[in-house]
């Protein structure tokens, strides 16, 4: 087998994992593959060296691959999604300040009350000409849709109450001590790193807001991932088998030291391994609070790129660029994740496999067992907050009953 070279962009975060633990552990190496990690500091930056073949692959917020192929802010280019890096693992850090005028406990806020208290402060700092402003990652990020998703279900209307810019993850706890902003939406470790330098404090996990939402992905363009088929499916290999070490309980405090270093996250060991773990510091100076699946991989299949997780965010997309909806571009972002691939490069390997590339988003309360061409497959809670269900066959349906 030749070894065959792969450069991936990513930027230093802790769902950045599969990759990083792919090169450094070898299940690179064990499918003929040489990885170089390319680091960046904002995903525009991971996006363009993309675009223009500075690298063949990318750690990337998936919205952004559908909005790349779609051709939103810049030329249309397909891309390829053949493999999800993590569902959920972000959260909402309020300022001190604003976390005390909405009357944060020492625990995580409930969505809803949350809500109710945010909209009464945003709404009297409206009225005094003092917007409350938070930061996102990027436009199309699915930390801007999960933002927005939650203000407006709680009667917060974005770009209108309250402001939405755009800060890069390194700098977000920055952006928060200099008063830039006050509440940040942004991946680990950058929310305990707010919490623990006493600028923040930690108010929802993403997960509360859609229980199985996607988040990070490896996105490729689609002309590179059809002319190296062959090694694109040993690097899917080398990141599943990167998936089944990070999940084990034993190899968490090993992973953490990896990622900890300068040439990826260059952050506190403790504050990566807290995120690995499931455990947050809410509160500067506070013990960590169990969150289970706060950052969730490798079980349920959470590493397949279903179709339908990419038609809610063009959904989101939809909704907040003011376009109607158009069945062409909704058809090109679900055919922008590519389960196909998944299921050729895991085929015999024992990993599940699910039947269907599409499901209803948001359906299950409890878990149950999905249809699968290969293993058994066990599909648990995927709840969004508002009791809501999507179903990608009817995007108009779906949203013409938002708020």
């Amino acid at each position: 087998m030749s070894t065959e070279a792969f450069r991936i962009g990513f930027v230093p975060l802790v769902d950045a994992a599969l990759p990083i633990l792919a090169h450094e552990l070898g299940f690179a190496e064990a499918e003929g593959l040489a990885l170089t990690l390319v680091r960046d500091v904002t995903w525009a930056t991971v996006r363009d060296r993309l675009l223009y073949g500075h690298s063949d692959a990318a750690h990337m917020v998936a919205p952004l691959a559908i909005a790349t192929a779609l051709g939103r802010d810049r030329p249309a280019t397909a891309m390829a999604v053949p493999f999800v890096l993590g569902l959920n693992g972000n959260a909402i850090t309020f300022s001190i300040a604003l976390g005390e005028a909405c009357g944060l406990g020492d625990g995580l806020g409930d969505p809803h009350a949350l809500g109710a208290a945010l909209r009464e402060v945003a709404r009297a700092r409206a009225a005094a000409g003092r917007r409350l402003r938070f930061g996102v990652v990027h436009r199309y990020s699915s930390h801007n849709y999960m933002l927005r998703y939650w203000l407006a279900e709680v009667g917060v209307r974005p770009d209108s109450d309250v402001e939405i810019v755009v800060t890069s993850p390194t700098f977000a706890a920055d952006a928060l001590a200099a008063g830039e902003v006050d509440g940040i939406c942004v991946g680990e470790p950058w929310n305990s790193i707010a919490v623990d330098r006493g600028v923040g404090r930690i108010a929802l996990a993403t997960a509360q807001i859609w229980r199985r939402g996607v988040e990070k992905v490896l996105a490729m363009r689609a002309d590179v991932a059809a002319e190296r088929g062959e090694a694109t499916q040993r690097l899917i290999r080398a990141l599943h088998a990167a998936a089944e070490w990070f999940v084990r309980p034993d190899t968490a405090e090993a992973s953490a030291a990896i990622l900890a270093r300068p040439a990826y996250c260059d952050a506190p060991v403790d504050a990566i391994l807290r995120a690995i773990t499931d455990r947050l510091r809410l509160v500067p100076g506070g013990a960590p609070v169990a969150y289970p699946d706060f950052m969730f991989q490798y079980r349920e299949a959470a590493n397949f790129p279903w179709r339908s997780q990419a038609a809610w965010l063009y959904a989101q997309m939809t909704r907040w660029d003011g376009r109607g909806y158009d069945p062409g571009e909704a058809a090109t972002a679900a055919a922008t994740f590519r389960p196909d691939l998944y299921r050729a490069a895991l085929a015999g390997t024992g990993a599940p496999l699910p039947g269907a590339s599409s499901k209803l988003e948001g359906a299950l309360g409890e878990p149950i067992g999905a249809g699968s061409t290969q293993g058994r497959l066990l599909l648990g809670n995927d709840r969004f907050f508002d009791g809501r269900a999507f179903n990608p066959d009817d995007i108009p349906g779906y949203l013409a009953g938002l708020p």
